[in-house]
């Protein structure tokens, strides 16, 4: 039953726009979460690059010659070849793909979790809407956020191509954006979009599926109420099933999503081989 105008204009914002609140919220709250992680993110990026068309040119010769061991060894090799705030690089294109990614995916979910599936009758969700739904808002989410997904790999890969003697690409977010789009058009700012909404599928199927599992499950089966505590414990579950289910997609996204668009340059043609 709809409110009257007058009272409508009373209640507060979230209530007024309940799915643009949380979009915006979604956004705020990923734009935080990126500044505070982002170093790990290139840190993972780089890792996932190295001795790729090395190894397939050398063999175990290019091994020796890797630059990086492990993420410390990755993160400190950074701060003392390219400098300490090289930690950042490409974050603005990240934080465009959170805000877009993270408002997406949880404004599907939460559409797909109380209008399309509904929960049933003790108020449970089940484990299978979990997981169908979790899935669907990942794939939406990330195909909208796949152009700057793009651009923030690319730009992720300037200061390794700087120390390689190699021109960098990029001046800066627009001018990636202006440069990919001429020369590969619409359809380029898609580049590596299956195996990346393939990643973003198997990330949230983690992610939320585990979330609201795991919560559940302490809710009614410990002495722990739904608060900060349960809360925590349900999202470091989650993360973890996330990364675990999401890593082998996110290395080859990562890799088709850096190659060049030509024909002569490019590694991998498609996420087979």
């Amino acid at each position: 039953m709809s409110l009257p105008e007058d009272e409508e204009r009373l209640l507060p914002l979230a209530q007024r726009w309940p799915r643009a609140s949380k979009f915006l919220l979604s956004g705020c709250a990923a734009t935080v979460a990126e500044l505070a992680t982002f170093p790990l993110d290139l840190t993972k990026t780089r890792l996932q690059m190295q001795g790729e068309a090395a190894l397939a040119r050398l063999g175990d010769s290019a091994r020796e010659s890797a630059p990086y061991r492990g993420m410390v060894r990755t993160a400190l090799g950074i701060v003392q070849e390219e400098g300490f705030l090289k930690l950042w690089q490409g974050v603005t294109p990240a934080i465009y793909r959170h805000i877009v990614y993270s408002g997406g995916r949880m404004v599907t979910y939460e559409h797909l979790r109380e209008v399309v599936f509904g929960k049933s009758e003790d108020k449970h969700y089940p484990l299978w809407k979990s997981v169908i739904g979790g899935m669907m808002a990942g794939v939406v989410g990330q195909f909208l956020a796949n152009p700057t997904d793009l651009v923030k790999v690319q730009m992720q890969m300037e200061g390794k191509r700087k120390l390689e003697g190699k021109p960098l690409r990029f001046r800066g977010v627009h001018h990636a954006f202006a440069k990919i789009l001429s020369e590969g058009g619409i359809r380029g700012l898609w580049a590596g979009w299956v195996p990346n909404i393939q990643r973003a599928a198997l990330v949230n199927m983690g992610d939320l599926t585990t979330y609201d599992t795991v919560k559940h499950y302490l809710v009614l089966n410990t002495p722990l109420e739904d608060n900060i505590m349960t809360h925590g414990l349900s999202s470091l579950c989650s993360g973890l099933v996330a990364s675990i289910l999401g890593t082998p997609a996110d290395v080859i996204k990562s890799r088709i999503m850096n190659q060049p668009r030509d024909k002569q340059g490019r590694v991998y043609e498609n996420i087979l081989c």
